[in-house]
């Protein structure tokens, strides 16, 4: 009885604890999103031209993402080069899905079920040559553009708004995109 009441009493104090970590955690402010994306134009491909560095791109360069509308969702699919210039190419088959209300710059993206990750497009040329994409927690980000290069001013004024959108642009990395065209896998 006693052993029982022990376990317990350290159950409820590591609940009580948890709790009060969670609430101590800095909210993050609500990131805006562009006004609105049209699938279509965004549709095709996108060269990474930097990243936060996450453990799903480790070890990758010369990274793509391709974007395909369908029926309900967007396709995608991502592709990079591990290893030397002439490493091995690898790749990821997801789906994205528009979250109802937010014209197309919120998206659930999916590469692994029953998981699924925000992607909002945070800045997006008019013409849809380059793009800002991030996750609201701020852990995720990307620049992307429609060439494998950025124009200087245009990657600056990108970061510089990424940090002002509360990204920790100190650890942005840029892609290396030197590998050409390449096939991928799909």
């Amino acid at each position: 009885m006693k052993k029982s009441l022990v376990f317990a009493g350290i159950g409820v104090g590591l609940l009580v604890l948890g709790a009060v970590y969670l609430a101590l955690q800095p909210n993050p402010a609500p990131l805006p999103t562009v006004a609105s994306v049209d699938l279509r134009r965004y549709a095709g491909k996108w060269y990474e031209i930097a990243l936060i560095p996450n453990r799903f791109e480790k070890g990758c360069h010369c990274t793509t993402a391709e974007y395909v509308p369908k029926e309900g969702y967007v396709e995608v699919r991502n592709s990079c080069r591990k290893g030397s210039a002439n490493g091995k190419d690898d790749g990821a088959l997801g789906k994205a899905f528009p979250v109802e209300g937010s014209h197309n710059a919120k998206l659930r993206v999916q590469f692994f079920w029953p998981f699924r990750g925000d992607y909002w497009i945070l800045d997006l040329a008019a013409d849809y040559s380059h793009a800002l994409v991030g996750s609201p927690d701020r852990d995720f980000l990307w620049i992307l553009a429609r060439s494998p290069q950025l124009a200087p001013t245009v990657y600056a004024r990108l970061s510089q708004k990424a940090q002002e959108l509360g990204f920790d642009t100190r650890r942005l990395v840029r892609t290396d995109q030197s590998c050409g065209e390449r096939q991928t896998g799909f």
